[in-house]
């Protein structure tokens, strides 16, 4: 297990590295600079210059990545060219805030009634219940969520004043929660259909195992059969699905979030990527890769505990 953890802390560090030192050299490579954005074409060229010595933006590429990479390992990640005054790490946790508890709620969401209507589906297998959960799970897979997220909002909050419409008051205001719930349909909604349709061709595959028609033979409940003998050993994948998706939420919520004008890290990194915000891209790009790695190991490491068989290989 020790050996485990460390190969993927190197594999993660490795990776961090790999993802921001590309990050880095394309924002280089790219025409135009942070300075000028920031200052506007009509700047004059000495302020433009002074401004380019403030932000570092003379120095070679790699002298400046790896003094950023530098600062990184202190836990320094630097300023914020977008946002003067406000660090990036500062930004980081403003927009984790948001983007943490949506994409979790979300994945929790998803995996819980996504298996519910699997298992529901497989226990009426080729059946009329069966035929329309799988036609609904077609149906959302395939809708756009920006799409989806457009007609929520035109329907329930501008039509039905069910919901506000976008923003969010900050976690403080009572009707924070309330901001979140269209998002979470948004994102929940593809997620649901995609565990729906992922445990149903799990389940009806272990469903016809010599073990399962043991527990048949046995006179047992269909309820005791479906989830006692059938979804545990099926939950592997199902545990594989979940990791990917949580870290997909984190790094996609990009579309949705603007869609409903939330100040997550979708809307910090919009902003970061047209105000050329190498910092704060940097930042969020060794976020979401430590997310990705976390989430993939925390999935390996629940497979040995549903699964004997993982923890004696």
């Amino acid at each position: 297990m020790l050996r485990f953890l460390l190969n993927r802390t190197v594999a993660m560090v490795a990776m961090i590295l790999l993802v921001t030192m590309a990050v880095s050299l394309v924002l280089t490579a790219l025409p135009g600079d942070a300075a000028r954005l920031v200052l506007g074409p009509e700047a004059p060229p000495e302020r433009y210059e002074a401004v380019r010595q403030a932000l570092g933006l003379h120095e070679p590429w790699p002298l400046r990545f790896f003094r950023w990479l530098a600062g990184a390992c202190r836990g320094d990640l630097g300023f914020s060219f977008r946002y003067p005054g406000h660090t990036v790490a500062e930004i980081l946790r403003r927009g984790l805030a948001v983007t943490l508890p949506l994409a979790g709620l979300v994945a929790f969401f998803s995996f819980v009634l996504g298996v519910l209507l699997g298992t529901l589906s497989v226990s009426r297998l080729g059946g009329l219940l069966d035929l329309l959960l799988s036609m609904g799970n077609q149906v959302f897979l395939a809708i756009p969520e920006f799409w989806l997220g457009i007609l929520l909002v035109g329907f329930l909050s501008l039509r039905l004043h069910l919901f506000p419409a976008g923003g969010f008051p900050g976690w403080g205001e009572g009707r924070a929660w309330l901001h979140l719930a269209l998002p979470l349909c948004v994102l929940a909604l593809p997620r649901v259909a995609y565990f729906a349709r992922l445990s149903r061709a799990v389940l009806a595959d272990v469903l016809f195992a010599d073990f399962v028609r043991t527990a048949w033979a046995k006179g047992l409940a269909e309820r005791a059969v479906l989830f006692r003998h059938t979804l545990r050993p099926a939950l592997v994948p199902l545990v594989a699905g979940l990791g990917l998706t949580f870290s997909r939420l984190l790094a996609g919520a990009l579309v949705v979030e603007q869609v409903f004008s939330l100040p997550g890290l979708g809307g910090y990194a919009v902003e970061a990527a047209f105000g050329r915000d190498v910092p704060l891209l940097l930042g969020m790009s060794a976020l979401v890769t430590a997310a990705v790695v976390v989430a993939s190991t925390a999935a390996d490491l629940a497979y040995g505990f549903l699964d004997p068989r993982i923890r004696a290989s």
